[in-house]
């Protein structure tokens, strides 16, 4: 082109005029610039490949780019989501993780290690402490949370990380969905970890790395970390700590000590202030963890938890807190109303049906519910730890006090809160705790002068105390223990006065036993006047006992499979006089009701008791130690007293008292089976046992009938008025009386269904 402008060919002839070329020639120059630079803008693509430069430099413009607001800001109140620091936390997130999946398995990037080198945690931590710029600390949370969650390898167990972790636990738990976010997240990492569990624990971990001259930052291995390493709880177990209790801020010996933390800044205390939120799915979430957390299956990490945090006596206190929080005036009767509350589904009751103190009732017995939960699903070493902790804290701290006071009301109230313990209370180690607290360990026979435990003496007295209300609701905590499976329950209270079966009339030495059945049916049918306890009612009646011909000698104690159980029964069936029965006029017998609901209940009790290695037989006489006093214990003595007074005390009272002697009564053990249901046995003297005292009782009633004006019709209606088909309008005389009749004709028919069934085959449904 020549400078006019004019565009030529070069040809063989010479240059000839091409016009319009130099516009192509310039849009092809536009073109090749373009090209130019896509191939820059592809080479600087290809070249972000190569991460060793590049993705650290981007990681640090980020981290200089968050750091240089705190040097250029000039709004302090600015929030911390309106600036770009989101922005950079996120970008170095990615960064990092992109980083971590180019890697080759093992092996830590640039911008990992620059992150640990740096302290970039460290400062990022004390950013979120200070709360500046207002709303950092929700950053920073959600940065390590992310952190911590989205990293596949571990990082928790270096120095530069752990240590900024603690500090953000320290915070509390005010930015609840944050600080939940980052506790799960823990909490997964050690289930996949346990051996890192003493990273993030308060206070008992040592700098294992500084003490062996390497580097803070060094990863450890946990599968070498007890050969080569001092490890924070395998040195407790030295054979001269080991089986010793660590007290409160007591440091185990050996190896040197990191910089200490607060007591707050513990993953567990994290755990328990978040169950304490008021926000259910928080509570309800942080409950879970805890769970979690304790259910770990690792040695170090379980003694970690039970030595080295504070699980056990937060645990603990926050039961004793939620426990004296529950108001004094609470009405003792709707503690027996309560349903069952399981901390999962807790808080379901309105306000339109609740009663005074029911949410205060309802978050004791949840948090109740946990510790069950947690000891039971919890390693040994932390079952124990916790559930030692719960009983000195709650049942001797709390609860002892309150069952031994005077007032009458406080003794209402504690008695129906420990019911409501035994009745939820399954965990073993929970369970062996609470039976120690209240029957103490010592399982050997009584003797009259020798007093039970403080506790479990006073609960005994209570059966029979003055204040019927007392005796009722001591009765039925009784019934309640009693469906407790655990074997010494029964034995302390009753069976081991039961051993020696010296309430049997042992026959002379050498003298045979065989008796026709007259004799044996002689015997037995003794007129009442013969009876001990019948004649210790009545002083003044002189009977001359040397007038009867001499008792034959009595025969030996059949077995229950042994025994003629039609015998058995009716005798049970016929020891309420017609005269005095009712239930027949109303055409409901009941007895096959109650054979019915004692065999899903008796079978439901052998299942229980299978595995408490009792005998299928009793003890043969020929064994048993001679000439020994027999002492029936404190409880059955309280029972039977409570029995014999079955005509002259409430209607309440009465089917508390019978159902604890039904409930005995379906125990499989055949010394408590000879003693509660053989009517045919042959008491030593002095002896009493339950077949003894109901006669006892109808012989009183017998009297007692004649002075009662319009009996039969009274008595009907009496028994109508409790089934509700009658209303209450007139009072009626003798109504205690009438009621007593009735309780004592329902309780013969019980035992002799219980008898009946106790006889059915093994395995019989």
């Amino acid at each position: 082109a020549e400078a006019g402008g004019t565009a030529y060919w070069e040809t063989e002839e010479g240059r000839r005029p091409a016009p319009g070329l130099l516009s192509c020639l310039s849009s092809c120059g536009i073109a090749m610039a373009l090209l130019g630079r896509l191939g820059a803008l592809l080479q600087r693509a290809v070249a972000t490949e190569e991460p060793d430069i590049d993705l650290l430099e981007a990681f640090t413009e980020h981290w200089k780019g968050l750091t240089h607001y705190y040097l250029e800001t000039t709004d302090e109140n600015k929030p911390a989501k309106q600036t770009d620091i989101p922005w950079h936390l996120k970008q170095m997130l990615d960064i990092l993780v992109y980083e971590e999946k180019q890697q080759p398995s093992g092996e830590t990037g640039p911008c990992l290690e620059y992150l640990l080198q740096h302290k970039t945690l460290e400062t990022l931590s004390t950013l979120g402490k200070a709360e500046y710029p207002p709303g950092m600390r929700s950053q920073v949370l959600l940065f390590f949370s992310r952190l911590l969650g989205q990293m596949q390898c571990p990082l928790l167990h270096y120095l530069s990380v752990y240590r900024p972790v603690q500090k953000l636990l320290q915070l509390g738990p005010e930015l609840e969905n944050e600080m939940m976010q980052l506790v799960a997240v823990l909490c997964t990492k050690i289930r996949q970890e346990p051996a890192l569990l003493p990273y993030v624990l308060e206070g008992k971990h040592k700098d294992r790395h500084v003490a062996n001259g390497q580097s803070v930052d060094q990863p450890f291995q946990p599968q070498e970390a007890t050969a080569e390493l001092p490890d924070p709880v395998s040195e407790e177990m030295a054979p001269t700590e080991q089986g010793r209790r660590l007290g409160p801020g007591e440091i185990p010996c050996g190896g040197s000590c990191v910089e200490l933390a607060s007591p707050a800044s513990s993953l567990v205390t994290s755990l328990i202030s978040l169950c304490k939120s008021k926000k259910r799915k928080i509570a309800v979430k942080a409950q879970e963890n805890l769970l979690l957390l304790t259910g770990i299956d690792h040695l170090t990490a379980a003694l970690a938890l039970a030595r080295d945090s504070m699980l056990c006596p937060l645990v603990a206190d926050h039961l004793c807190t939620l426990y004296d929080a529950i108001p004094v005036n609470i009405d003792p009767a709707n503690l027996a109303m309560l349903q069952p509350v399981s901390w999962r589904l807790q808080g379901g009751s309105t306000e339109e049906n609740s009663f005074l103190g029911q949410p205060e009732l309802e978050a004791f017995f949840a948090w109740l519910d946990f510790c069950d939960c947690l000891v039971k699903g919890a390693s040994p070493s932390v079952a124990h730890r916790v559930a030692e902790s719960v009983a000195q804290r709650l049942f001797v701290g709390h609860l002892q006090p309150q069952l031994l006071q005077m007032s009458e009301h406080g003794i209402l109230i504690s008695t129906a809160i420990l019911t409501g313990l035994v009745r939820q209370i399954r965990a073993p180690a929970l369970l062996q705790e609470l039976v120690i607290f209240l029957l103490g360990t010592g399982g050997e026979t009584e003797v009259l002068e020798d007093p039970d435990p403080p506790l479990c003496s006073q609960l005994i007295k209570r059966c029979n105390h003055l204040s019927d209300e007392i005796s009722i609701v001591t009765l039925k905590f009784f019934e309640e223990l009693l469906r407790l499976p655990d074997s010494r329950i029964l034995q302390n209270l009753v069976l081991h006065n039961l051993e020696e079966r010296s309430y049997i009339l042992r026959s002379p030495s050498g003298q045979e036993e065989h008796c026709s059945r007259e004799q044996e049916t002689y015997e037995d049918g003794l007129e009442l006047e013969e009876d001990p306890y019948f004649i210790d009612g009545f002083p003044t009646v002189g009977f001359q006992a040397s007038r009867k011909p001499a008792v034959p000698a009595p025969r030996q104690p059949l077995q229950p499979e042994k025994m003629d159980v039609k015998e058995v029964v009716s005798s049970f069936l016929c020891l309420v006089p017609s005269e005095a029965k009712t239930s027949t006029f109303l055409e409901e017998g009941g007895y096959d009701t109650y054979v019915h609901d004692a065999s899903g209940t008796f079978w439901e009790c052998h299942a229980n008791t299978s595995d408490w290695n009792w005998p299928q037989a009793s003890q043969p006489l020929e064994s048993c130690i001679a000439g020994c006093h027999f002492y029936e214990g404190h409880f059955l003595q309280v029972l039977f007293d409570r029995l014999a007074q079955i005509l002259d005390q409430p209607y309440g009272v009465n089917l508390q008292v019978t159902s604890v002697l039904s409930r005995l009564a379906l125990f499989p053990h055949p010394h408590l089976h000879e003693y509660l249901l053989d009517p045919y046995l042959p008491l030593a003297p002095g002896c009493r046992n339950l077949f003894s005292v109901l006669i006892r009782v109808i012989g009183d009633l017998m009297q007692r009938i004649q002075r009662v004006p319009d009996f039969p019709a009274n008595l009907l209606l009496v028994r109508k008025r409790l089934m509700g088909l009658v209303p209450e309008e007139q009072l009626i005389s003798h109504q205690m009386l009438l009621e007593g009749v009735i309780v004592l004709e329902e309780f013969c028919k019980e035992l002799a269904a219980i008898a009946f069934v106790k006889s059915m085959p093994k395995g019989t449904p």
